[in-house]
């Protein structure tokens, strides 16, 4: 008799193992694709990355003066004006030195044969070079304008966009006089603006 009540014990026992197995296997299997969505899947909450943490130096972040300066720097009118400043100063120290190696300045064509003095000569060095810096002025002013104009619009940044603006800014110089003359400077420009980028880049 209680040989019969024991087997049935373990009877009982046998068939219940089996179902209260079950769910202890397939907790964990719940377990880590909760872990996998948090870890890798679409509840993966995005962090910031520490520059200190990854090895290098942390930077401080920005504050609105900080951005509102990088955007006035990046604006079309800030470049305009640089490239403005830098031709004047560039074309008038080009003045000066072609001034310098012509040996005609100072002279006055009604009296060749006279000398002229220094003051003379360095009034028409100083003319030259306020001439040679207003030209250089413009022309770096209409590029950089432009350039930065069909940049914006084209959305790339490439050696097409300073093809463009010489051209642009050639055809308009040359525009002046006549419509042959634009057209020559438009090509012309786009020539050279298109050497100087092959050569930079």
């Amino acid at each position: 008799m209680a040989a019969s009540t024991g087997a049935a014990d373990a009877a009982v026992s046998d068939s219940q193992g089996p179902a209260s197995a079950g769910p202890s296997m397939d907790s964990p299997t719940l377990q880590y694709s909760m872990i996998l969505d948090h870890l890798i899947g679409d509840k993966r909450p995005v962090k910031d990355l520490n520059p200190a943490v990854m090895g290098g130096l942390p930077v401080p972040p920005k504050s609105d003066e900080q951005k509102m300066i990088e955007r006035g720097m990046e604006s079309c009118a800030f470049k305009s004006l640089l490239a403005c400043v830098g031709g004047f100063v560039l074309g008038g120290a080009f003045g000066v030195f072609t001034a310098g190696i012509d040996t005609n300045v100072g002279f006055d064509p009604k009296d060749p044969l006279r000398t002229p003095t220094a003051r003379e000569v360095l009034k028409d060095m100083g003319q030259r070079g306020m001439s040679y810096a207003k030209n250089f002025a413009i022309v770096g002013a209409m590029f950089s304008c432009t350039e930065c104009i069909i940049e914006s619009h084209r959305g790339k940044s490439d050696w097409k966009n300073a093809v463009y603006s010489g051209c642009v800014t050639g055809g308009a110089i040359g525009f002046r006089a006549g419509l042959k003359a634009g057209v020559l400077g438009c090509g012309g420009f786009a020539a050279f603006s298109a050497a100087i980028e092959y050569y930079l880049r």
